[in-house]
């Protein structure tokens, strides 16, 4: 019962990590140097800022769309889609989180492996167009990759099925590559919130620096994680729940929580979630920045998810006329900078730097769900 020791005995260096990462610098506290022609027009300005801020897009479904093309051509460009590498350059996407989900139904040894056949189909993608896109786990791979001109494209979200109740299935997966994970649809992560084990598997992720993605988790498995969990959380695929009673979308009250956790929302540009017009998707980033913080809001494209999206938000290349809706409503050049780019760059430093000293204390946990919950 080695694994239950953490429970028992609470980290005695929490508090000196937690000063040392806030001494740590971000570039975001130096003097904020002006990318864009004030006399432009707002998409040209647009256009300017996402040359040096590009969008990190926190949730794309093209790995389950190409499930059947396996033969795309990304670079030259693929109508059956709506991501390619022409599109991404054109919306200045430079990172892009691939979604390992799978569809209702699909558990134990099936969701297994289904999300390896998926994340298997990531990495074969990304080799066949090494022109335009390249594989990145850490927050210096993501800008290593946009400083050689190519799209970083990281894995995950996955969803919480595909451990199978298994601590050494999420290891493997972290060691493939996996850096977000889903906490919800499973008997460890519900309603109810989490149990003994479902707080095991958060804490081996904070050890592996996989990300927890709370995007249609029950409100208790919400809060729960964000009191646990040692390093940022975020929400993939959430909006704010007063404008649009969307089930994954954030009531005020966890918007304010989440802010003050440091967590990231990331806001889906679909119809469903947000509504049917840009002016819809800026309203939502709009209130997510007054209730959590210019710090704690991201975008997600949600493309190739099978779901519609806003007027002129069709594709992947549309990110430049959000942007131009959010600086006529006078966003500043550095909360710009920080939604499209930043935000998510500071979520990676995080969980990378928890990680570290999280091994340097904690030895793998072996526990089983039969062990913690009966």
């Amino acid at each position: 019962m080695a694994d239950l020791q953490h429970e028992l005995h609470p980290f005695t260096e929490a508090g000196e990590l937690d000063d040392l990462a806030e001494s740590l610098p971000d570039p975001f506290e130096e003097p904020y140097t002006p990318v864009t022609d004030p006399d432009g027009t707002p998409l040209e300005r647009a256009h300017a800022l996402l040359a040096a801020h590009p969008v990190a897009d926190g949730y794309s479904g093209l790995p389950w769309a190409l499930r059947h093309r396996p033969w795309c051509d990304l670079e030259l460009g693929e109508s059956a889609v709506d991501t390619d590498v022409p599109r991404l350059r054109e919306g200045r996407v430079g990172a892009l989180l691939c979604s390992l989900h799978l569809p209702e139904g699909l558990d134990g040894d099936r969701a297994v492996g289904a999300t390896l056949e998926q994340l298997d189909l990531v990495k074969t993608v990304v080799r066949r167009h090494p022109e335009g896109l390249r594989m990145a786990c850490t927050a210096g791979e993501t800008t290593d990759a946009r400083n050689c001109g190519r799209i970083a494209v990281m894995l995950g979200p996955a969803g919480a099925a595909a451990l199978g109740d298994s601590l050494g299935i999420l290891r493997s997966l972290s060691a493939l590559g996996l850096r977000v994970l889903t906490l919800s649809g499973v008997s460890w992560a519900g309603e109810a919130g989490l149990t003994r084990f479902g707080e095991e598997i958060l804490r081996e992720m904070n050890r592996l620096g996989v990300v927890a993605d709370l995007s249609g988790a029950s409100e208790e498995t919400i809060r729960r994680a964000l009191a646990l969990s040692r390093t940022p959380v975020v929400c993939t695929r959430s909006a704010a729940r007063a404008l649009r009673p969307h089930p994954a979308n954030l009531p005020d009250d966890l918007l304010t929580e989440l802010g003050a956790a440091k967590g990231l929302c990331m806001v889906p540009l679909t119809a469903e979630q947000t509504g049917t017009t840009v002016r819809d998707v800026a309203d939502h980033l709009d209130r997510v920045r007054t209730l959590a913080g210019p710090q704690c809001v991201g975008l997600s494209g949600t493309f190739d998810a099978g779901t519609a999206h806003p007027q002129e938000l069709g594709d992947a290349s549309c990110y430049p006329n959000l942007i131009a809706e959010l600086l006529q409503r006078d966003w500043s050049e550095p909360d710009l900078a920080l939604l499209t780019w930043g935000n998510v760059q500071r979520v990676l430093r995080g969980a990378d730097f928890t990680a570290r000293a999280a091994q340097l204390r904690r030895e793998p946990s072996t526990a089983r769900i039969t062990d913690l919950d009966g």
